[in-house]
């Protein structure tokens, strides 16, 4: 029987609305802070591991070992690694320092990489306490931390809820005030798209009207490269190579990706910008097979299956799929001839379906690795360009490339919007079977609100100097607030100032540490950011800290003589103004 007739016959009397991604927020080896940083890192062909990061303790010199024995040495040392874990800023968040050692790094950088998501979709955190928001989050455990058993008695407390996956999106609910769906999940390396279809049920069923989904990984010990080197499924070398000739292993890494997603309809009343549709998703099991951690392609072909049918597309509408792709002798083939035999077979002339894995530049981020290709297909779509999986020269003999139309990306394509609708899958497989795939699509042509009363207020300011105004909850923040936005700005040489100055104040949440920098041309206001970020005083910055009750005011005297006309050009910009 076809895979897709029950679920078409099942579903055929509610054609399901399309899931508008409205953010995104990451962080990933490489130095990746941002989806446009890992975007750089792509197109430039990137590959970002290292050696075992110096400030983990890891002990490398009697961790390593050529020939593992079974007794907690590993004969690869590389892998993909998150700078600065340690860097958390608890007291924005108002967590005391205590707690904050106890939490799993993976706590403290998913709420960094949440509101991060949050502020690249335009949403003020503020504005959705006590909403119907849901959290949905991908995550292992990690041994971080002493033992319960063994931790002080002072410290269980804060350390039980430090470490335990479930208060992951738990503290993140808490801390937000949200009162939708709140969840983790533990799939292994499919967590993340796990993750991604049950925030897509819930919106769809009405249980949240918005909702952030994704995963972390952040490795506190070495006890994943020490497992798997006992069972020889490392590459030697420390380089991740998808469906290569090459390939001899995977090699570890960490992240973290959070998408925003709301249904099309909510996002186009809202005024969001789309940025990617979700179309379908679909999970199962491996079941009884070869072995519990053997993957069954079978099954990966009924979870590709089900998932265009939940999408309402046939294999012929996708161009792209973003593969699990981890670079094994083992995975890879069998993933491979489940593409061919489902996405590969009657494809119109001249249009393969491209394979690509972003493995081969990161690594394998595990239960936060499904997230990352969904960001890279959604980076792709934005871009016009496939990127290419590196080290795939000589694709693995070990598949049957002539049985169907599917290429490897062994370079850029580009993809350009066209007369064609551009879609793409995005595939994820857990150790213990558990297999996911989601299809994407383009956002629609017209992503604004759907009438004129909700479209964003033009800039107050439209002629002579602009404002932009930064905010943190400390000074080093606000200092560190003024760098970051001076670097972005820096690197993205079309901004108009005016948008920069609506977003500044319009999307971001605004704290008690204040300054607003002035200047009457972008270089002026770039200038003035340096001065701030760096202390040194400038006319152009005004900086404080705002009351927590105070409001500001317009004030102008009677009869006007200072200044004349006082007040004219602002009544004629800004309708709020004047209709006061």
């Amino acid at each position: 029987m076809n895979e897709t007739e029950p679920v078409l016959k099942d579903t055929a009397a509610s054609d399901p609305e399309p899931l508008a991604i409205v953010g995104m927020g990451c962080r990933y080896p490489g130095r990746v802070r941002s989806p446009e940083d890992l975007w750089q890192l792509l197109a430039d062909g990137g590959q970002a591991l290292s050696g075992f990061p110096a400030d983990r303790n890891w002990h490398t010199d009697t961790l390593f070992d050529q020939d593992p024995d079974g007794t907690g040495t590993t004969y690869l040392t590389r892998g993909g690694f998150l700078d600065d874990i340690a860097g958390f800023d608890a007291g924005f968040f108002g967590i005391p320092p205590r707690e904050a050692q106890a939490m799993d790094p993976q706590q403290r950088l998913l709420l960094e990489v949440s509101w991060e998501a949050l502020e690249n979709a335009a949403l003020l955190p503020a504005d959705l306490r006590g909403s119907r928001t849901g959290v949905f989050v991908g995550a292992e455990p990690r041994e971080y931390g002493p033992r319960l058993r063994s931790a002080p008695g002072t410290a269980k407390g804060h350390l039980f809820t430090g470490t335990s996956p479930g208060v992951m999106s738990g503290r993140l609910s808490y801390l937000l005030g949200l009162h939708g769906p709140s969840l983790t999940v533990d799939t292994s390396a499919s967590s993340s798209l796990v993750a991604l279809h049950l925030a897509a049920q819930a919106l769809r069923t009405g249980d949240c009207a918005l909702a952030l989904a994704g995963g972390v990984s952040v490795m506190s010990t070495p006890q994943n490269f020490v497992a798997f080197s006992g069972l020889r499924a490392l590459s030697a070398d420390g380089v991740c190579r998808p469906f290569s000739a090459a390939a001899d292993g995977t090699v570890w890494s960490e992240g973290v990706g959070v998408l925003v997603l709301e249904r099309l309809s909510d996002a186009r009343r809202n005024g969001h910008t789309v940025l990617a549709l979700l179309r379908g998703s679909a999970i199962n099991s491996d079941g009884t097979g070869e072995g519990l951690t053997v993957p069954n392609g079978t099954a990966q072909q009924a979870v590709i299956r089900r998932a265009l049918a939940d999408a309402r597309l046939t294999p012929a509408d996708v161009d792209a799929v973003e593969a699990h792709g981890t670079g094994t002798r083992l995975g890879d083939p069998i993933e491979a001839q489940a593409l061919l035999a489902t996405y590969g077979q009657d494809r119109p002339e001249g249009r393969p379906l491209w394979l690509g894995s972003v493995k081969s530049n990161i690594g394998h981020a595990q239960a936060a690795a499904g997230v990352a290709g969904v960001i890279k297909t959604v980076l792709a779509l934005r871009h016009g360009e496939l990127p290419a999986t590196l080290h795939a020269d000589e694709p693995t003999p070990r598949v049957d490339w002539a049985s169907g139309g599917v290429r490897l990306l062994t370079a850029p394509v580009p993809w350009p919007a066209g007369s064609r609708t551009r879609r793409a899958g995005v595939s994820g497989f857990g150790l213990g079977g558990t297999n996911v795939h989601v299809v994407l699509e383009e956002a629609p042509a017209t992503t604004g609100p759907a009438d004129e009363g909700n479209a964003p207020a033009a800039p107050w300011v439209v002629s002579g100097a602009r404002a932009w105004v930064v905010s943190a909850r400390s000074v080093a923040g606000l200092a560190g607030q003024a760098e970051r936005l001076r670097e972005w700005v820096d690197g993205r040489p079309g901004l108009e100032p005016a948008d920069v100055a609506w977003s500044l104040a319009a999307a971001r949440s605004v704290f008690e540490h204040r300054a607003v920098v002035v200047g009457g041309d972008r270089a002026a206001l770039v200038g003035g950011l340096e001065s701030l970020a760096s202390g040194v005083p400038a006319g152009a910055v005004a900086s404080g800290r705002a009351r927590s009750a105070a409001r500001p005011v317009f004030a102008f005297a009677g009869q006007g003589s200072q200044w004349v006309g006082m007040g004219r050009e602002l009544a004629g910009v800004s309708p709020v103004f004047a209709a006061r």
